[in-house]
């Protein structure tokens, strides 16, 4: 993998930022793509300086079409290739259905589902030409099971699901694998804001009785993302201690 490159979007922290570091260990040149910019320049200088590796940190709202245009014609620029792609980028804005308002359902589809589009339909372009990528696209359990307040968060990492299939079939001639890492219930800074109660509830359900970790969710990606990994497409890979099997 020494010499390839990756873009990951939501990478200035959590999930995102150990996948960026777990590859630049692999010799491979990450591209931290993130909505606040100082944090993505930051994160980027951080992992260059402890890693060796060429790094670009830029700000990309990947809901927004010119933003992501710019990631990856910035991207081009600088690194001329790109075999990586990370969909990462996700938010929550939780509430019943019943009083979801229209802009928490809309949001919460462009960053999720919507930005994930934007950006494989910019990064097949590239892979196409050289006939070889890896798309990975976080999606979660939810996306499953379900899970009440999250109608809008549910329904994005479920259309998520088929949209790595689809594309999986679609560009699998083009030697692009796509697939999906499903995180269960993950310590990050977005899992932190839960009621004790809601985190106490979720832990009954785990059958490894822990949490996992952005390691975890980042070890599955590194597999997805290897050469090695050429024969797997269009699935799914489930990590969430068997909370659901």
């Amino acid at each position: 993998m020494k010499g390839q490159t990756a873009i990951i979007t939501g990478s200035s922290r959590g999930i995102g930022k150990t996948t960026a570091e777990e590859l630049a260990k692999k010799g491979v040149n990450v591209v931290i793509a993130d909505i606040d910019e100082t944090i993505a320049k930051n994160a980027a200088e951080e992992i260059k300086a402890q890693f060796r590796v060429e790094t670009l940190g830029i700000k990309a709202d990947v809901s927004d079409v010119n933003d992501v245009k710019v990631l990856f014609e910035e991207t081009i620029k600088k690194f001329e290739k790109i075999e990586i792609l990370v969909n990462n980028a996700g938010i929550t804005k939780d509430n019943l259905l019943i009083r979801m308002k229209d802009e928490e359902w809309d949001a919460v589809l462009n960053i999720n589902l919507k930005g994930a589009f934007l950006c494989s339909r910019e990064a097949v372009k590239v892979m196409s030409k050289i006939k070889y990528g890896r798309i990975i696209n976080i999606a979660s359990v939810v996306a499953f099971i379900g899970n009440p307040g999250q109608v809008n968060y549910s329904a994005s990492k479920a259309g998520l699901v088929a949209m790595t299939k689809t594309l999986a079939k679609e560009y699998a001639s083009r030697g692009i694998t796509v697939n999906a890492v499903a995180p269960g219930f993950i310590q990050t800074a977005m899992t932190d804001k839960l009621p004790e109660k809601v985190k106490e509830e979720m832990l009954k359900m785990i059958p490894l009785s822990r949490f996992g970790n952005t390691q975890d969710v980042a070890n599955a990606i590194i597999f997805l993302a290897l050469p090695e990994s050429g024969y797997i497409t269009g699935q799914v890979i489930h990590v969430n201690g068997g909370m659901y099997m």
